[in-house]
């Protein structure tokens, strides 16, 4: 390799993003390109960089070590270029700039508008623009740059090594349980997930929720009896407020509670979902996305304290 070789980034990026997606076919779609123009392209970068950097695996190719070695150093070029273009954003527009945040159901109300609230005084030329996400979909929106931060659910997280992302833990929400008010438990002192093991469960049939249900039933000591799926909060309280089975509910969907409905806290084994954010390494200082992300944890910081009291 000549010392006066040039980094090509936008073959670098190709060939990221053949690193994620696995296939030259599904890299070309997430890139808007013909896969020929993705081969092509990633083989001029190969003989710019003088290694191989795909070799043949059945019909599919797959990367050589040498092109993980490029990627370990690509990941720090991505990581500093978002910097610079963070302290380019700032210089340009101040405490000026778009945020584009993606956000699981209950984090919108209860997270996300009210840091959207808070912002609007001390710093107006922020704007955020919010997209409804499920957890698991989030960190796909975010190395795709389709949003500028997400939030989602620390089970969902990549973990520490992954060098694409930054997570800032927010909060960890509590669990109650919802009783319809007849029910023979719905006043009963000390209420440990455990007594209600021979109860018809209400939740979805995949997704995070599902597991987390699953998870806290399992870690109390009993599987779950699923009597009925559901993947929206309006749609489970009514069924609990029909008698028709109980369910797990995070505090932070309390706007979906209904008067036959009673939400009990959880005396002993208090099951807890824990909220992260994430964005792409290297933004987390860039000004407008710096300035939401404080303000969520401001908001974050105001739900713990109400909860604790």
């Amino acid at each position: 390799m000549s010392a006066r070789t040039e980094w090509d980034i936008k073959k670098l990026h190709i060939l990221r993003t053949l690193s994620e997606r696995g296939t030259v076919t599904a890299t070309a779609e997430a890139l808007l390109m013909t896969p020929s123009a993705v081969s092509q392209q990633l083989s001029n970068l190969a003989k710019q960089l003088g290694v191989p950097l795909l070799e043949a695996h059945g019909r599919r190719v797959r990367l050589t070590d040498a092109a993980h070695l490029v990627l370990r150093h690509a990941d720090a070029v991505f990581a500093q270029l978002e910097r610079a273009e963070a302290e380019l954003d700032a210089y340009a527009h101040g405490e000026a700039g778009e945020v584009r945040v993606g956000a699981f159901s209950t984090a919108v109300p209860a997270l996300v508008v009210p840091a959207v609230r808070a912002l609007r005084g001390p710093h107006p030329g922020v704007e955020v623009r919010i997209r409804e996400a499920e957890a698991g979909e989030a960190y796909a929106l975010l190395a795709a740059g389709d949003v500028d931060l997400a939030l989602s659910l620390a089970a969902h997280a990549p973990t520490a090594r992954d060098p694409r992302f930054g997570v800032v833990p927010l909060l960890a929400d509590p669990l109650d349980v919802a009783l319809p008010t007849a029910h023979p438990l719905a006043d009963a002192p000390g209420l440990r997930l455990a007594d209600l093991a021979r109860e018809r469960w209400i939740y979805g049939n995949s997704g995070p929720w599902s597991e987390i249900t699953a998870a806290a039933c399992e870690a109390a000591g009993f599987v779950p009896e699923q009597a009925h799926s559901a993947a929206g909060w309006s749609a489970i309280m009514a069924m609990v407020e029909a008698g028709m089975g109980v369910a797990l509910v995070p505090r932070m969907a309390a706007a979906e509670r209904r008067a036959g409905v009673v939400m009990r806290v959880l005396s002993a084994d208090q099951p807890r979902r824990h909220v992260i954010a994430a964005v792409r390494r290297g933004a987390e200082d860039r000004g407008a996305v710096a300035r939401v992300l404080e303000a969520l944890r401001d908001v974050a910081r105001g739900r713990a304290n109400v909860q604790l009291n």
